[in-house]
């Protein structure tokens, strides 16, 4: 049979990698997928840019919409980021009747909702391994291998460029500014990084997974996001020597009438597998009530191990060519018709531990209120530790490990404490999770 012949929209660190993994493991990808592969044209912003890839045979052009609009393409590969004009271009490709595979993370969690409805009506595939944790193959993981279990929860180190910043701070006592210049000199940090500090990029993964592990809709806006910034070297050291690493998570979990749908720092016990993941790398820890607790753990971005998702994609992709479109597996693993309308619960609702950081003025009977309000609001303390006052400052510190409590019973907690005037500066509290049964 012929080859099935795609379209590039962008051909930048990702689709350079796409083009070189087709091109030497063609025969391979070949035998898998039952017919060859082969790029036949590619959407670049600046023609006369040098690329690191071989591109014989292949159409450069300076215009997206005539690869979409391309006769001789079969699959659209979307490999631009952004929302437009990718979203305008993949619903132009899907009325064409055409196949579509992306990388892209914002598109799906923002417009997935849009685009499947407009696929399945089209009988077409939308393909989306790699906008969830790079090379691992995630998406596949929870949506097809473990479709017999009932997904407790999950919970994710989903950027690489936050897990990066926080594992040197921990190995090398840095501080947060320090180690985010390093990371945009190597290139795991944009020049404006608030999406990867900030939480929005592991928000928009997690909507996504979130949405394939419980059947429910795509609802990026109801998704509590925190990001990193504030996390300070004296924060990363208490949690050391309380046997806790700090991570920045994506999670998702079951609760009583609803789901819980969070990113924001958590420490985790040192002991637990995903405490351990360091550097750039990224690992999505899910629970099953079958299979139980199943870790997967890779390269979270890359030309190659994105490209990696990107063509298995496409092999699905090539197999779907001759499947009944009625019998294919769903976008988001659940048929289109039984997506569960459970609500997704505010933060206030959700329950989680707690640790406190406080600076307090060294006087007698601070702890003692303080402690005072936390029993107020039915907050149980698992442990304290004070450090030797500052004597210049006047000053202690108190750290302070809550056991489970209502998220607005602590803020309301917080609050209070804030008002008895013994604090030196606010309340610093990061969410805890053991990541057990």
């Amino acid at each position: 049979m012929k080859p099935v012949r795609i379209g590039l929209l962008g051909l930048g660190t990702v689709g350079c990698g796409t083009v070189q993994v087709l091109a030497r493991n063609g025969d391979e990808i070949a035998r898998r997928a039952g017919r060859g592969i082969a790029v036949v044209a590619a959407a670049v912003r600046d023609l006369s840019r040098e690329r690191e890839c071989r591109l014989d045979d292949v159409r450069l052009t300076a215009d997206p919409a005539s690869v979409v609009a391309d006769p001789e393409v079969e699959v659209v590969v979307e490999l631009m980021g952004g929302t437009e004009p990718a979203r305008t271009l993949v619903l132009q490709a899907i009325a064409a009747g055409k196949h579509v595979v992306t990388a892209n993370k914002a598109l799906i969690a923002l417009h997935g909702n849009e685009i499947f409805a407009r696929a399945h009506e089209r009988g077409v595939v939308v393909a989306f391994e790699a906008a969830v944790a790079g090379g691992i193959p995630i998406i596949k993981a929870v949506r097809e291998g473990l479709a017999g279990n009932r997904i407790e929860w999950l919970a994710g180190i989903i950027n690489g460029t936050g897990n990066f910043i926080l594992t040197e701070m921990r190995d090398h006592g840095r501080d947060f500014g320090d180690v985010l210049a390093e990371a945009q000199r190597l290139g795991y940090a944009e020049a404006d990084p608030t999406f990867d500090v900030e939480g929005v990029d592991a928000a928009h993964k997690l909507c996504i997974l979130a949405a394939i592990a419980f059947g429910i809709p795509l609802q990026f806006d109801r998704i509590h996001v925190e990001g990193i910034s504030g996390i300070t070297r004296e924060d990363v050291t208490f949690a050391g020597e309380l046997g806790y690493r700090i991570k920045h998570l994506g999670i998702a979990r079951r609760a009583e009438g609803g789901f819980e749908l969070r990113v924001h720092p958590t420490l985790i016990p040192e002991r637990r597998l995903i405490a351990n993941v360091d550097g750039v790398m990224n690992a999505v820890l899910v629970m099953g009530d079958a299979v139980g607790p199943t870790l997967y753990y890779g390269a979270g971005a890359g030309a190659e191990a994105t490209a990696s998702a990107v063509v298995a994609d496409l092999v699905d992709v090539v197999r779907a060519l001759t499947a009944d479109p009625e019998n294919r597996v769903p976008h988001l693993a659940f048929q289109p018709g039984a997506l569960s309308d459970l609500p997704i619960l505010p933060m206030a609702e959700v329950r989680t531990s707690f640790y406190l950081r406080l600076r307090a003025h060294d006087r007698p009977g601070v702890l003692a209120d303080i402690t005072r309000v936390l029993g107020a609001h039915s907050i149980s303390i698992e442990a304290i530790l004070q450090r030797e006052p500052d004597p210049e400052r006047g000053e202690a510190t108190i750290i302070i490990l809550t056991h489970q409590v209502r998220e607005g019973d602590m803020q309301s907690a917080i609050d209070e404490i804030e008002a008895l005037a013994h604090l030196s500066s606010p309340v610093t509290r990061i969410r805890m999770e053991s990541l057990a049964r």
